[in-house]
């Protein structure tokens, strides 16, 4: 079976590979001029554990079980990672409830070696702290996250798949019990398939309205949560990820560290109409405030702009946090078809996953 994943991201090329281990011809076409650059390489690049999430959620599924395999997966192909674990602190009553909540769905999701610790259990694994108690999620880590899809480049190649980047989608229709594909770019033209999935981010929406025998009023609205990064000057004070409680939207403004060994601060929520990734200076202010309920020690003057990412929501501030979107010829009664919407964090890792679930909806 010929089939064509549009979108190199993440989720798309562990898409393109599941496929391809099928026994799948694959090709995955690229809008942009290369694999993973725009929502792939503007997250905190954390391999979540999974707690958070309600019980049946696509998002808690596919979390638990794509942590279990990124990180097999890391090992096998040494892709650079490494499982740090992370505190959810609470810094007063209220919060201390709200972290006992999410240790229950937690146990509930399956994830494993959650504990709630009080405040100087806490300070004696992290010193910088301040908090009343926390949650420690020994599972959580964090990912070199364009090494893990070069490797899942290569696997695909390795299996005889390919990737077309300046490819984009531009229309599709069925005709014949096959896909006709439009393409752009300078190598466009018109391509048969047997199957197609959807993995466009930010622009599946676009995509999906491409597609002729696609009921339009089943795409939902696309909602921009964009997310902004502030860097630390100084040395990393903490040998852990640090979350606050969650905010409507995400998962508060936290302590990432990445494989350089450095520390960073965000993402927050912004809600924004278009796509536009600088990060405004002045929202350090909400940064400094929001960091030192936590770390009191945060120096003044430490925290620089970084980098932004924008989320793929489907629902804004008023709508609770929307899970992912998967419609496969199950639901939408289009043969070859799979529309994956919405798809943000815990997206990375839930990749392989979410992989193996779509290219098993491409044969139906």
């Amino acid at each position: 079976m010929q089939v064509l994943v549009i979108g190199a991201g993440v989720v798309g090329l562990a898409v393109a590979r599941a496929a391809a281990r099928k026994g799948h011809e694959v090709i995955v076409a690229e809008a942009e001029s290369a694999i993973g650059t725009i929502t792939s390489a503007r997250n905190s690049e954390v391999i979540h554990g999974g707690m958070y999430y309600p019980t049946g959620t696509l998002r808690a599924r596919h979390c638990v079980r794509g942590r279990r395999m990124l990180y097999e997966f890391c090992a096998s192909h040494g892709v650079p990672h490494r499982k740090c674990g992370k505190l959810v602190v609470a810094t007063n009553d209220v919060e201390m409830e709200k972290i006992k909540a999410i240790e229950a769905q937690g146990q509930i999701n399956g994830v494993e070696g959650l504990e709630l610790i009080g405040g100087n259990a806490a300070r004696a694994l992290e010193p910088e702290l301040a908090c009343v108690g926390a949650l420690l999620s020994p599972e959580t880590g964090i990912i070199d996250g364009h090494a893990y899809m070069l490797a899942l480049r290569g696997d695909l190649e390795d299996l005889g798949g390919a990737i077309a980047v300046n490819t984009p989608v531009t229309g599709a229709r069925r005709k014949g019990g096959q896909w006709q594909v439009d393409f752009g770019g300078k190598d466009g033209g018109t391509f048969e398939f047997d199957a197609i999935a959807n993995c466009a981010g930010l622009s599946a929406q676009r995509v999906a309205r491409t597609i002729e025998d696609y009921p339009t009023a089943r795409v939902p609205r696309l909602v921009l949560g964009k997310g902004n990064y502030f860097s630390y000057a100084g040395r990393p004070v903490f040998s852990r990820l640090i979350y606050p409680t969650p905010i409507v939207g995400g998962l508060g403004v936290h302590v990432t560290l990445d494989m350089a060994g450095r520390m960073r601060f965000g993402p927050d929520v912004e809600w924004v109409e278009t796509e536009n990734y600088d990060v405004d200076p002045k929202r350090a202010d909400a940064f400094y405030d929001r960091i030192r309920t936590y770390w009191p020690g945060l120096p003044d003057g430490s925290l620089a702009p970084d980098y932004s990412g924008i989320r793929p929501k489907l629902g804004g501030p008023k709508d609770g946090q929307a899970d992912f979107l998967i419609d496969a010829p199950a639901q939408h009664g289009v043969p070859g078809l799979v529309q994956m919407f919405g798809i943000e964090s815990p997206g990375l890792t839930s990749s392989l996953s979410l992989g193996e679930e779509v290219a098993g909806y491409l044969e139906s």
